[in-house]
């Protein structure tokens, strides 16, 4: 589904991304972690094509997409959930989740996916003529995924849906996560809380100053002395 190659990434002169390189299977769920300035979320927005990389590339259906204009990329069936949500504010819920349907392919299925979106959602039915801004930050978050739903991805960017969420929360995220990757859709998933994100992935790795240092089975980096000691305090 997705292979990233060698990606050298700067902002200005500064280096943020050092040799990275990746995959993501089709229906996979694949975990970054790293603390915050690592580059997690400099990969997401390089595989966006929202940044350009220096050098290497990134391949999406075995198609290089380096270089393409961004939208192309979504045409491709690549949905990015940003940190920090990026709602239209004053727009309804009902209204962003159009936005998240404008391709010509999405439009034609908008009834039934926002259906899809509110069965897994039921508070955006409730919210729908509200505002964006008006909703809490639980409730922000799940709009911010149910449009990129809307999309109709195979493959979704979820850069820390968990931040700044009550635990309650929390656990509701992540098991949306989850039934996001049973429908079939690939996951690459940034996030802070690195036990849940661990115990769900199929796959993870470990960036540390623009670096991978550990990649393999979530389940083993969950053992891993390193990952004990520098992300889960133990």
């Amino acid at each position: 589904m997705l292979n990233v190659n060698h990606l050298n990434v700067f902002y200005g002169d500064a280096q943020a991304l050092w040799d990275v390189s990746f995959t993501v299977a089709e229906k996979s769920l694949v975990a970054v972690i790293g603390s915050n300035g690592a580059g997690k979320s400099t990969t997401l927005k390089t595989i966006s094509n929202l940044l350009e990389p220096r050098s290497g590339e990134v391949r999406i259906n075995d198609k290089v997409t380096t270089g393409l204009p961004a939208h192309q990329v979504v045409e491709m069936g690549v949905a990015h959930v940003p940190e920090g949500r990026q709602l239209f504010p004053m727009m309804t819920v009902y209204e962003n989740l159009k936005m998240g349907s404008i391709l010509a392919e999405a439009k034609m299925k908008r009834a039934e996916t926002i259906h899809e979106v509110f069965e897994m959602f039921p508070i955006l039915r409730e919210r729908k003529n509200q505002l964006a801004q008006t909703l809490s930050g639980g409730e922000q978050q799940m709009l911010a995924i149910a449009r990129g739903l809307m999309l109709q991805p195979r493959l979704i960017l979820l850069d820390e849906p968990s931040l700044g969420l009550a635990p309650l929360l929390v656990r509701q995220i992540f098991e949306i996560i989850k039934e996001i990757n049973r429908k079939g859709i690939a996951v690459l998933l940034v996030e802070q809380n690195v036990q849940r994100s661990l115990e769900m992935a199929e796959e993870a790795f470990v960036l540390e100053n623009g670096r991978i240092t550990l990649k393999g089975k979530g389940q083993d980096l969950l053992a891993d002395d390193h990952v004990k000691r520098a992300y889960l305090g133990l």
